[in-house]
């Protein structure tokens, strides 16, 4: 099996979570001068607050230079190359000796500039090369630095640095691509490896065509198949091609969601539309394996005593000698995970990982395993110690060898494994003492779980790149309050060979803007680390009082408050009206230990909202600008949901709740995302989690927002909430976006709604006006 080579750290973000870009909608000489003036009296509500909100894209835009810094590796990594910003919006082109991280241009851009201006027919700029005609993206340095080429409309360049020259060459031409190539060297195709047979389907059933002559008849491998649970052709065949295993699947249950699009573009009548849609206790697609003799044309039966039940089923593959095939068993509940040995001859199945869990296995996002040829060994990914960790395991045995990683931080995913050296390069969490434990650094260990190693250094979180051979590669580090460093180091100890570049944000500084303040507290049980930001305006005033919203996105996939730097975090365009904007990672979200993951067991209810509240009753207990008597939460998808089931369990803490596109009852949403983490069959703990069971409970004011045609979340979730609503007899404010899909509320319309409704119900004015509403005072004016 091929390795899941991936080489970026990043914040796992796709899963659906509402990210819209801010627009600006001021040029950027208005919106200063509003900047200016505005600043003390910031935060009523006024339409001059709204758009200096909005404008701030345009604000922070172009400030800080090099926050991303794309390398270009020459030849197997012996030099890199990249653009370097410099002010006034002119860069230029550095190259990079990988052994001693000595910089140089790349090429003379006079040189170059004098070239291209004989070739385009006017002058070009040395500083900006022409930017609107040549695409550096695509420019090709060769190993030797003899020649660059790249495209210049209408065709493709080389020029030679040495003699000054450029010249048009034809377009390079595509390499081929290859059909029916996997990556796991594993042949699916219909076509047997030695070439005699052909796989196919008819009427449900697995037949083999003899390819040539001499090879025998056509042969039908199995009668049993239907139209309900039926073979499919994707086989596997054993390197001899001898045996092969295919599949039968099961159909799932129809389960359609219909939408009426109000109003189409093309047509004034409304249109019906419906898609397929798996809700939790729904019947799955199954499959199961089923191994055949080809030379004898039978099948060799599989007892599925150890895989009844199965969510799904990924193949690994044969072993080398063909002797046995070893597939990973999820069953359905993700409480069980194997991975089992068939064995090709006789057909008896062996359990080499049989690994079992009281709440979840996260299939989903912690799963990692590697087959490793010849030494019959598995890497194989777990949380058995509470921890996430690599295993060495032994495939004929079924032991495992010895833990590859091990203590109190975690894996967050493996980059490279090579089977020669044996060791492994992978990303972790929370393995720098004194660091936050949401920081990821790269790391490398031996596969006896010696050599442990961390290649980063930098207090902040990493991305790396690497060099084609893997000699050494660049670290580009920040936090939400210093702006990106980029290193080349070392890829065998970490050694930093040399600092490429280190953004600077004082430009930013200068114009009132302020990153994020980062704020550790004691979560419900007094003990565990609950770690969030703090977003206060740019007209900040200490002496105010300020009411404070929370945006939440609770969903166990993942943990969610920034930990890189941002000139722009998406809260701060709703912190610029006049409030302290927090973001929180309360128990139940991921990257931490299991036991901290698990609170979402059975309990999406919860969203960490004791470890929320806690942790912003500790902020503000040292800063008196945050008023806790006006404290609002927005958030969409599983954010809605969570913003909703604040004000409902918690409203004697959160006043007032925007909840877009919101997953408000579990049993109504895609059956993967849910029954991962509620659990099947489905059992009261997805009633009493339910927004719409829950709806009579509501405390302070809410606003639902919907997309009528959500292809992500059944749209009916929020309606079935709006009926539960209006049967108890509870005011709220709906906002229905006609043709509007998942996400809705991020829209400028839906964004624009939602600062409009905490404007009004926690500042207690109407929006851009600055008028003190009537009844305000029963939510607390403006201080």
């Amino acid at each position: 099996m091929a390795s899941s080579r991936r080489v970026r750290i990043s914040e796992v973000s796709w899963w659906p979570r509402p990210r819209g870009s801010l627009r600006p909608v001021l040029p950027l000489i208005l919106l200063l001068a509003g900047a200016a003036v505005g600043f003390q009296a910031a935060g009523q509500g006024t339409a001059a607050d709204y758009e200096r909100a909005k404008g701030l894209d345009s604000l922070t835009r172009d400030k800080v230079l090099n926050t991303r810094v794309k390398v270009h590796w020459v030849g197997e990594g012996e030099r890199l190359w990249y653009r370097r910003e410099l002010p006034g919006g002119t860069w230029e082109h550095l190259l990079v000796e990988s052994g001693s991280g000595e910089r140089r241009p790349l090429v003379d851009p006079k040189v170059l500039a004098e070239a291209l201006a004989k070739a385009v027919g006017h002058a070009v700029d040395p500083g900006r090369l022409d930017p609107g005609r040549l695409d550096l993206r695509d420019l090709e340095v060769s190993a030797s630095l003899e020649r660059l080429e790249f495209r210049l409309d209408p065709g493709r360049w080389r020029f030679e640095p040495r003699s000054g020259t450029l010249s048009r060459i034809d377009p390079p031409t595509p390499a081929p691509k290859r059909e029916g190539a996997e990556g796991d060297g594993q042949r699916r195709e219909g076509r047997s490896p030695d070439g005699r047979w052909q796989a196919s389907v008819r009427d449900h059933n697995l037949h083999l065509q003899a390819l040539g002559q001499g090879h025998g008849p056509d042969r039908v491998l199995s009668r049993e198949g239907n139209i309900d649970d039926g073979y499919s052709a994707d086989v596997v065949w054993s390197p001899d091609s001898r045996r092969l295993i295919a599949w039968r699947h099961m159909r799932p249950q129809e389960h359609k969601v219909y939408y009426v699009e109000s109003s189409p573009a093309d047509q004034l009548q409304p249109k019906l539309e419906s898609i397929d849609y798996l809700k939790p206790g729904d019947r799955i697609p199954q499959r199961k394996p089923h191994l055949f003799d080809v030379e004898k044309g039978v099948e060799i039966p599989l007892s599925d005593a150890l895989f009844p039940n199965p969510w799904e089923m990924e193949p690994l593959g044969w072993e080398a000698d063909s002797g046995r095939f070893l597939v990973v068993y999820n069953q359905r509940g993700h409480q069980v995970m194997r991975v089992l040995a068939i064995d090709g001859k006789t057909g008896s199945i062996m359990p080499v990982v049989d690994e079992a869990c009281p709440t979840f296995f996260d299939y989903a996002f912690k799963q990692y395993h590697e087959l490793l040829e010849p030494s019959q060994e598995l890497i194989w990914m777990s949380e058995r110690s509470g921890w996430n960790h690599l295993y060495l395991c032994d495939t004929r045995t079924g032991r495992v060898k010895n833990p590859i990683t091990q203590g109190e931080w975690v894996v967050r995913g493996v980059d490279h494994v090579d089977p020669v050296s044996r060791r492994v390069w992978f990303r972790a969490g929370g393995v720098r003492p004194g660091q936050d434990p949401y920081f990821v650094h790269l790391c490398r260990v031996n596969l006896d779980g010696t050599g442990f190693a961390i290649l980063t250094e930098g207090d902040g979180t990493h991305t790396v790149d690497w060099s084609p051979g893997r000699k050494c590669f660049v670290d580009t580090w920040s936090r939400v309050d210093r702006p990106p460093v980029v290193e080349l180091r070392e890829g065998e100890t970490g050694r930093l060979i040399a600092k490429l570049e280190e953004a600077d944000d004082a430009p930013l500084r200068r114009l009132g803007w302020r990153p994020p303040e980062v704020f550790v507290a004691k979560g419900r049980d007094g003990v565990t680390d609950i770690h969030g930001v703090i977003h206060r305006p740019m007209g900040f005033d200490p002496a105010r009082r300020y009411p404070v919203i929370e945006q939440i996105y609770a969903g166990p996939q993942d943990s969610y408050v920034p930990k890189e730097w941002r000139r722009l975090h998406r809260g701060q365009e709703m912190a610029e009206l006049g409030f302290i904007l927090v973001q929180v990672d309360g128990m139940g979200t991921s990257n931490r230990s299991k036991k901290f993951h698990d609170v979402c067991w059975k309990n999406l209810g919860d969203a960490g909202f004791p470890d929320r509240i806690a942790w912003m009753k500790a902020a503000a207990a040292t800063r008196p600008w945050m008023d806790l008597s006006r404290v609002g939460i927005y958030g969409g998808s599983a954010g809605g949901q969570n913003a909703m089931r604040a004000v409902i369990a918690h409203g004697d803490f959160y006043k007032a709740a925007a909840a877009d596109c919101g997953c408000h009852d579990n049993r109504m949403d895609k059956i993967w995302w849910n029954e991962l983490w509620m659990g099947w069959p489905v059992g009261p703990e997805y009633e009493e989690a339910s927004n719409m069971v829950q709806a009579g409970r509501l405390q302070g004011k809410l606003m639902l927002i919907v997309g009528e045609m959500d292809k992500n979340v059944d749209p009916a979730s929020t309606m079935q909430v709006v009926n539960a609503l209006v049967k108890a007899d509870k005011d709220f404010d709906l906002v229905v976006v006609p043709g509007g899909g998942h996400g809705s509320g991020d829209s400028p319309y839906g964004r624009r709604r939602q600062m409009d409704f905490f404007v009004r119900n926690l500042l207690g004015v109407e929006p851009r006006g600055g008028a003190v509403a009537a009844g305000a005072g029963a939510v607390g004016a403006a201080r």
